[in-house]
């Protein structure tokens, strides 16, 4: 006997649950009773399907192999540009100013005319030098003739011996009325001269402080313009007294190789982080320490023919101060550091399996750290694939090249079959891992 066929769109009404029969038990917990075994069932299929997949590998990370270089050491010390040379125009003699000969900012030769004075005065002082001059040498001509005939009468008693003494003296007073004339003359001479106003040194000239028309007087406060030569440029530059004296305790002890210090190389680095593109030299180190700030003031010379730098420019000195022969340096990025703050990387032993290591830094080098202690040359330093591994884990380690292009760089996809791939990408530290080569040892 055939059912009747039930309409599909018919909702389905399940049967309401039969009470259990075992006494003391309620009604209501047999749903859940129910719905508890079917997810356990759910759970324990869900187990059985994880067992039987397929077992992964040994993690691949990217190590380093740790090498011993020699490497300079640098201190960076702030400081200021002072120009080469530097000279305050003033005037020498009084005037009424006439003209300005040259152009504000631009470059001048040294003896360049700046400014005109007024030079009437100083050309009518000349000329009545000139005339004093002139009288002076008339009457030293008259009083030595008359010195001359006076020295042929007191031969023959023709005249007296005072009259003799006295003629003489007069023919001394006129010649040397003649060289104070004539000095006279020259220190006019000089004083027209200092009415036109040159360029004592080479140079790029600043702002004119006074315009045509105004009166300047000889020897005054304010300089009518200053003249500095920026090539080469001076960088004075301080060092701490305590960073000193540490310094040269380790060069005691061995740990670094002095440097000549006459032929010390010094770089500069300008305000907006960009790096200059001349090196300076090191022209010498201050022996006193300042008894207020405790340091001592450095002196580079640094050529300028770009005119880039400028007098009072804030500047960075990159100073070597050693000289390293087995420094140890390890990656910025494989270093960790703990909730005590103290530094540790993690190493791949010979059994390939990771080992925490805790490490003392000396210092930072660009993005590289110099190594104190801790590490030794030869061992395996990871520097990727942190977040797949752990401490005890067996790894398979890859050789990484760290000079590798930071972006642009594209992670392969896993393969189908679970396996891992042969080169991977760690985000953010843009290294790539080498798949090894065919029969090469991963050790």
């Amino acid at each position: 006997m055939t059912p009747e066929p039930r309409d599909r769109l018919a909702p389905f009404t399940p049967a309401p649950p039969k009470p259990c029969a075992a006494p003391g038990r309620p009604a209501r917990l047999v749903p859940w009773i129910t719905a508890l075994g079917l997810a356990l069932s759910l759970a324990a299929c869900g187990d059985k399907g994880t067992k039987t997949a397929a077992p992964q590998g040994p993690v691949q990370v990217g190590v380093i192999a740790l090498q011993t270089q020699q490497q300079q050491l640098d201190t960076t010390l702030p400081g200021r540009t002072r120009a080469y040379l530097s000279a305050e125009v003033r005037p020498q003699v009084s005037g009424i100013l006439q003209q300005r000969l040259f152009t504000e900012g631009a470059m001048v030769r040294q003896g360049q005319a700046l400014y005109q004075l007024d030079d009437r005065t100083l050309r009518a002082a000349v000329d009545s030098a000139e005339a004093a001059l002139a009288k002076a040498e008339a009457s030293a001509r008259t009083q030595e003739a008359t010195a001359r005939r006076n020295a042929e009468l007191v031969k023959i008693d023709a005249i007296s011996r005072q009259a003799f003494d006295e003629s003489q003296a007069a023919a001394a007073q006129s010649r040397a009325d003649v060289g104070v004339a004539r000095a006279n003359l020259e220190t006019a001479r000089i004083n027209l001269r200092y009415s036109r106003i040159e360029a004592p040194i080479a140079g790029r000239t600043s702002l004119s402080s006074v315009t045509p028309g105004a009166l300047v007087t000889a020897n005054q406060t304010n300089a009518l313009t200053t003249i500095v030569q920026m090539d080469p440029m001076y960088v004075d530059f301080t060092q701490s007294s305590t960073e000193l004296v540490q310094l040269k305790r380790d060069w005691e002890a061995g740990r670094y190789q002095k440097l000549d210090g006459n032929q010390a190389r010094v770089r500069i680095r300008l305000d907006d982080g960009s790096d200059y593109a001349h090196e300076g030299r090191l022209q010498f180190a201050g022996m006193i320490v300042n008894d207020t700030t405790g340091t001592v003031t450095l002196r580079a010379v640094v050529p300028n023919p770009d005119g880039l730098l400028m007098p009072g420019m804030y500047v960075q000195a990159l100073l070597p101060t050693g000289l390293a022969s087995d420094a140890l340096l390890i990656p910025q990025q494989a270093v960790n550091r703990d909730l005590t703050g103290r530094a540790n990387v993690l190493v791949v032993n010979a059994d390939d399996r990771i080992e925490k290591r805790p490490v003392e830094l000396a210092r930072a080098l660009g993005n590289r750290w110099l190594v104190d202690g801790g590490l030794a040359a030869g061992e395996r330093l990871v520097v990727d694939g942190f977040q797949r591994i752990k401490p005890g884990d067996k790894v398979s380690p890859q050789v990484v090249d760290l000079n590798a292009r930071k972006d642009g760089a594209k992670v392969p996809r896993a393969p189908e079959d679970g396996a891992r791939p042969a080169s991977t990408t760690q985000k953010g530290q843009g290294v790539d891992i080498a798949p090894p080569q065919a029969g090469a040892s991963t050790k």
